[in-house]
């Protein structure tokens, strides 16, 4: 993986995702109890063998710098090695990035310094484990001057993606962007052929390409939108079909843009046999890990006197997390988390340092960091009472609060009733 550079563009506002993106960018967000989003693609990087890395950022930033610099700033610059974090730096514009081609554009000096042969540009917000090296080889291998990752995807799915039709040889004869009416694959009426928005370009292509593109007044300046529709008349861009990494399908990709995708996804790791595995020490997810005690369960025997269990069940609890006396069921609880004493958490998400008090009830929900949860409220119950409260309900029922939200002066003012 020699002279190939990655760049991971992870400036998006998110906000679909919020009130979770509401003080941090999307590729910060947390996931599955002790990763940030972002780590996925960071540790596929990693795991390829790539070790020339540029993070693309913009906005509300400082969560995800924050993050990069505390748990992945691991590699030998005289090596030649890299993580990097490129804000915006009005080098050639003076304007926020207008779209994912125009944030490689304004970096193009970065590019250059480090003279690749390829450049792989990634998104910072997708889950899935994916060997980058297998994609650059075949693109070597071909001589594309473009080579663009695809999954099937149902029809509706597509709507959200980029669309593309192949030739017998998998060479891109047709892309849309976010189709209103995606084209079906030829033998399956119900899928479609979507871009993973992962591309490896010829370096000095991409250049020709960007500055092109810039030009363009007219232009969204966006690889989606313009610079590929915009080849495949008269260049060679070729689609490569995506494999997990541990199944060898192309299984496992999620992009949790919305609250909704971004529980599923989360939700799927509680499964017996999760498609998506945290396990295999062959490909590890790194991250940034915390110095904490291991998790604790408290008051694990139940009697006559002192009917309280601290027990959880198809669940995921992290480090320095503590079950006092409460119940957890099918739940992921990142770390510094507390669950008291007759509590019930059942299906949710609650983040670093989140604090359920005594005989509260919470359910099909997700709390961001830091919330304390007074005793005896309930949350995930009475959707109405939620929506009330100013929490996030979604088409599907799941209740989001905000980490600056404060949920004293909120709780049942006859929660007495509830912890007699």
């Amino acid at each position: 993986m020699k002279n190939v550079l990655a760049m991971v563009l992870a400036g998006g506002k998110g906000s679909r995702l919020e009130p979770l993106t509401r003080d941090r960018a999307k590729p910060a967000v947390p996931f599955g109890g002790q990763y940030r989003i972002i780590d996925f693609t960071l540790s596929n990087c990693l795991n390829s063998g790539l070790r020339q890395i540029l993070v693309l950022t913009q906005y509300k930033a400082a969560s995800l710098d924050r993050h990069i610099n505390l748990g992945w700033r691991f590699l030998n610059r005289e090596l030649d090695e890299f993580i990097d974090i490129l804000p915006p730096q009005q080098r050639i514009d003076e304007q926020w990035y207008q779209g994912t081609a125009d944030a490689v554009y304004q970096n193009i000096y970065s590019i250059e310094k480090s003279r690749p042969e390829d450049v792989l540009i990634l998104s910072g917000d997708h889950i899935y484990k994916m060997d980058y090296s297998e994609l650059v080889r075949e693109h070597k291998l071909s001589g594309a001057d473009v080579t663009i990752a695809c999954i099937p995807a149902s029809i509706e799915e597509g709507r959200q993606f980029g669309v593309v039709q192949v030739d017998d040889r998998r060479r891109i004869v047709n892309f849309q962007e976010k189709p209103a009416n995606p084209q079906p694959l030829p033998d399956d009426p119900n899928r479609c052929l979507a871009s993973m928005g992962i591309y490896v370009f010829k370096a000095e292509f991409l250049f020709d390409e960007l500055c092109r593109d810039a030009t363009h007044s007219d232009s969204a300046h966006d690889f989606g939108k313009n610079i590929i529709p915009s080849i495949i008349d008269t260049h060679l861009v070729r689609a490569y079909p995506f494999h997990d990494k541990n199944t060898g399908d192309s299984l496992y990709w999620r992009d949790v843009g919305t609250i909704d995708a971004y529980y599923e996804a989360n939700m799927d790791l509680v499964a017996v046999a999760p498609d998506l595995n945290l396990y295999d020490k062959s490909w590890p997810i790194r991250t940034y890990q915390p110095l904490m005690p291991p998790p604790k369960f408290v008051f694990s025997q139940a009697d006559a006197d002192d009917p309280r269990v601290g027990q959880a069940w198809d669940s995921i609890i992290c480090s320095g997390s503590i079950i006092s006396g409460g119940r957890v069921l099918r739940s992921i609880l990142s770390t510094d988390v507390r669950v008291n004493s007759w509590a019930e958490v059942e299906d949710s998400i609650l983040f670093d340092g989140v604090d359920v008090g005594r005989h509260a009830k919470i359910r099909r929900a997700i709390i961001d960091k830091g919330i304390s949860v007074p005793e005896g409220m309930e949350i995930g119950y009475d959707l109405e009472a939620d929506r009330a409260r100013g929490f996030t309900i979604t088409d599907s029922g799941i209740v989001a609060i905000g980490k600056l939200t404060g949920l004293g002066d909120l709780a049942d003012t006859n929660r007495a009733d509830a912890v007699a």
